[in-house]
């Protein structure tokens, strides 16, 4: 994700507050704007107009402004200020209010997880998180009112600072918004930033020629600050042969200029004089940086991108940084301007041969495919790993020492590998295009909701298409099919696996046929279609006994016992998954071994062993928690909600579903989010509050019912009459008969119980 998030100051109760941040003091250079900041505090005085659009054209300073508005104005919001950088103009893609909601919900002490998935639901919990609090909100950068309607407050306390090159009219219109146009600076302003940046190092400047540089900036800070940088690195050169070297870049400008307003060709002649003026290995990489798929880039990406080591790669971007065309972010992560960014591109196309931008673009996508393959050894590691080339010459992928290390990259760089799929896919590269998305697949970061990965599927299901490439297309079904299960589409996910199926037993490749049968099972029982889901399992679990993968027939075994489970056959069900929990910790796998623990428990608790019940399921979460898996822990969570109610400990059993419907609502998993408010609705149950109760069963029931899901909405129905059933017995009655009506279909002992038990209800 581009564009910084910062906190000042703010904390939540009973959350672990996040380390406080200031918002970007990078106003080096800033002179007074006396005039503009008046007008400002006229503006804001008194909070009478909750939102301010500053609006200027490109490089006025409309960022330093507000920043520097903000840090005056620190006291007039105890409860901190919040900071995004929309890059509305950026040549890239622009972050999105659904972006910028979840980082500024992660700053107000909402952990990623339990972000919600859903627009609206996110702006609902980031507005009462707001309501209360005095809190100053920056949007830096916007370019529609789109962008920032949902990061309206709409609270009294807080106050919004909008900075755009657009006015923004709508938000004047509909959000009462007070708008703040800037123009050039003044002169004496402008020289005064000239002589802020250089008087350290050139203190006898002519006045007169100091507004000459400022005339040739158009008087814009962007590019007075440049400049000046530029005229402080060269002490020893007259301030006239400076501007005599101005004059003949906006001559050259000219010549290459397509009619843009006066402000804009002069930040450019600005942005080219000094982009000149570095040295060609400085200048070289900076272009080639225009190349990058993100404006957000870590040294090693540039290093890759650029075919240098990192030491050198470090002390080149450390000149671009001391030159202003480049931003420093974070220890080794870097960013650009918008406008920075869109000149390093157009400088590429330029000054390099298309041989040479397709070798430099190569090499960064073989950086990230060849990083991400070192990140799945510990984040996916019983999934076979992609057939890959070595990296290319000068690229030197990252290595991990630990899970934690691959997670904390996963998720640093997962915004930058969606882009690269994109930019390997634009640039035709249909190789590079179906690995990237197949290697993102399998070093998924933690917090990734669940439908962000299937547009890049997408793009390298047609890759392989294009390449002819019947084992890549294979492979990216398999994957296209998981991540449409994790997003409640069964139809599609179906629809995927069977066509992977197909394409696996027309090339002979029995093991990945095995696995496609065992997908299938999974997506048949999390129909509840008993019978076809075990007939699915018994056939993989006969190839992989073949084919000697004792591994995965172990895998599919567990999920043949969890199919016995859900019939209510406990006994070949318990057996199973003792010999699956035996068998995974002898191999030492992990997350596997988790899996047997959360259905054994789920088994011992129906068999009456609460105490190994507990233990089982509380094993299972500590699992997830170290592999930091968010969907593994989601899942678990239910498990031991239900283990903690069955022993009393309801207020451990409430957290346990909260935490796994907030996980489930980030991921954007609805069905299984519905189970942890049945798992609640249960619990406020045993604790004698039915109008809770009831309110728990009616969202769960709503949802499932949304999903086709009759089996589960039956039982939350079952419990929803059993929450009215002291308060409204005709409703209650009413909710037992639907329920009946949904079992019909099915024939398995659990199912046949539960059938009995509604109908004893109906009769008494």
């Amino acid at each position: 994700m581009s564009g910084g998030i910062h906190l000042h100051g703010l904390s939540e109760p009973e959350r672990v507050a996040p380390t406080p941040r200031q918002l970007p003091a990078d106003v080096r250079g800033f002179v007074n704007r006396t005039a503009e900041l008046r007008e400002l505090d006229a503006v804001l005085a008194g909070h009478d107009a909750p939102v301010c659009v500053i609006a200027g054209t490109a490089g006025a300073g409309k960022t330093s402004l507000a920043l520097r508005w903000a840090h005056r104005a620190r006291d007039r919001f105890p409860d901190g200020q919040l900071y995004v950088n929309l890059r509305g103009y950026d040549p890239g893609r622009p972050v999105t209010a659904r972006e910028a909601l979840d980082r500024f919900l992660v700053s107000l002490g909402v952990p990623a997880a339990s972000v919600p998935p859903d627009q609206d639901a996110a702006a609902a919990l980031y507005r009462s998180l707001l309501a209360d609090r005095q809190v100053l909100v920056v949007l830096d950068n916007a370019a529609t009112v789109a962008q920032v309607r949902p990061l309206l407050p709409g609270s009294a306390g807080c106050l919004v600072i909008v900075t755009s090159r657009s006015r923004l009219s709508g938000l004047a219109v509909r959000d009462g918004a007070r708008r703040l146009t800037l123009g050039t600076l003044p002169e004496p302003e402008a020289v005064a930033l000239l002589r802020a940046v250089t008087a350290d190092h050139r203190s006898a400047d002519d006045p007169a020629e100091l507004a000459e540089l400022a005339r040739l900036c158009a008087q814009l800070p962007l590019a007075l600050r440049i400049a000046a940088e530029r005229a402080a690195s060269l002490p020893h050169l007259g301030l006239d042969d400076l501007i005599a070297d101005l004059r003949d870049e906006s001559a050259l400008w000219d010549v290459l200029s397509v009619g843009d307003e006066e402000e804009s060709d002069a930040v450019r002649t600005v942005f080219a004089w000094s982009y000149r003026a570095l040295p060609e290995p400085a200048a070289r990489l900076f272009r080639r940086l225009g190349l990058h798929p993100g404006p957000e880039f870590g040294l090693h990406a540039a290093a890759a991108l650029a075919e240098l080591t990192t030491a050198r790669a470090r002390q080149l971007l450390d000149t671009l940084v001391g030159a202003h065309l480049v931003e420093q972010t974070a220890p080794d992560r870097y960013q650009f301007h918008d406008l920075l960014r869109a000149y390093a591109t157009d400088q590429a196309q330029q000054e390099e041969s298309p041989a040479q931008r397709q070798d430099a673009l190569r090499r960064v996508l073989d950086w990230y495919l060849h990083t991400a393959d070192a990140a799945q050894q510990w984040l996916s590691p019983a999934e076979a790993r992609l057939p890959l080339d070595p990296p290319a010459d000068g690229v030197q992928p990252l290595t991990f020492a630990d899970h934690n290390a691959a997670a904390d990259w996963a998720e640093r760089d997962r915004t930058n590998l969606l882009h690269a799929v994109g930019a390997a896919a634009a640039a035709g590269l249909d190789r590079p295009t179906w690995q990237l998305a197949a290697a993102l697949f399998n070093a998924p970061a933690p917090s990734a909701p669940g439908a962000d990965w299937i547009p890049a599927g997408r793009l390298g299901l047609a890759a392989a298409d294009r390449l002819q490439d019947r084992s890549a297309k294979a492979l990216l079904l398999i994957d296209l099919g998981i991540a449409h299960t994790r997003v409640n589409r069964l139809d599609a996910a179906e629809a995927h696996h069977r066509d992977a199926l197909a394409l696996f037993r027309e090339l002979g490749d029995r093991g990945n046929e095995a696995h496609a049968l065992n997908l299938l099972g999974l997506g048949h029982l999390r129909r509840r279609q008993l019978d076809e889901a075990a007939a699915h399992f018994d056939q993989a679990i006969a190839t992989f006994r073949q084919l000697g993968e004792t591994h995965w027939e172990t895998t599919v075994l567990a999920n043949l016992a969890g199919t016995h489970h859900h019939a209510g056959r406990p006994e070949p069900a318990r057996a199973a998954a003792e010999q699956v929990l035996a068998a995974h910790r002898a191999s030492g796998d992990r997350r596997a071994e988790g899996n047997a623990l959360r259905l054994l428990g789920e088994i011992l608790r129906e068999q009456g062993d609460l105490v190994g019940a507990l233990a089982a399921a509380r094993d299972a979460v500590e699992i997830a928690l170290a592999l930091r898996n968010h969907r593994l822990e989601a899942f678990w969570l239910i498990t031991l909600g239900d283990s903690q109610q069955a022993v009393g400990q309801y207020a451990e059993a409430l957290d346990s579903y909260h935490r796994s419907a907030v996980l489930y609502r980030r991921l954007g998993d609805r069905s299984r989010e519905a189970l942890a408010w049945h798992g609640a609705g249960q619990t406020k149950l045993h604790l004698d509050r039915p109008d809770e109760a009831a309110a728990f069963f009616r969202r769960a029931a709503t949802t499932h019912h949304e999903l086709g899901d009759p089996w589960h909405e039956s039982r939350s129905l079952d419990g929803l009459a059993h929450a009215l059933h002291g308060l409204d017995t005709e409703a209650a009655r009413r909710h037992w008969t639907a329920a009946l009506a949904l079992l019909a279909g099915y024939r398995d002992p659990r199912a046949v119980r539960q059938r009995e038990r509604i109908e004893r209800a109906l009769a008494s």
